[in-house]
């Protein structure tokens, strides 16, 4: 059975961190990174991610994705 998993436009993200304190399991972690715009970004930990879609829901910037992967 395909399972659902969160993927990040890093460039789209302003590094609010609302999705860090929303993913119930911290599969959503910020990192040292600089996007192209100049903000910290996120890492999404692929093996934790239970893809539920908070991230996606509460992201001003349209950031995440949830597809399903096999």
């Amino acid at each position: 059975m395909a399972k659902a998993k969160a993927a990040a436009d890093v460039n789209l993200c302003k590094g609010c961190r609302l999705c860090v304190g929303a993913c119930p399991v911290q599969a959503i972690e910020p990192l040292k990174e600089i996007n192209k715009k100049g903000y910290e970004i996120i890492g999404i930990n692929k093996d934790v991610c239970i893809g539920c879609g908070r991230c996606y829901t509460i992201c001003p910037d349209y950031v995440f994705t949830i597809s399903t992967v096999d």
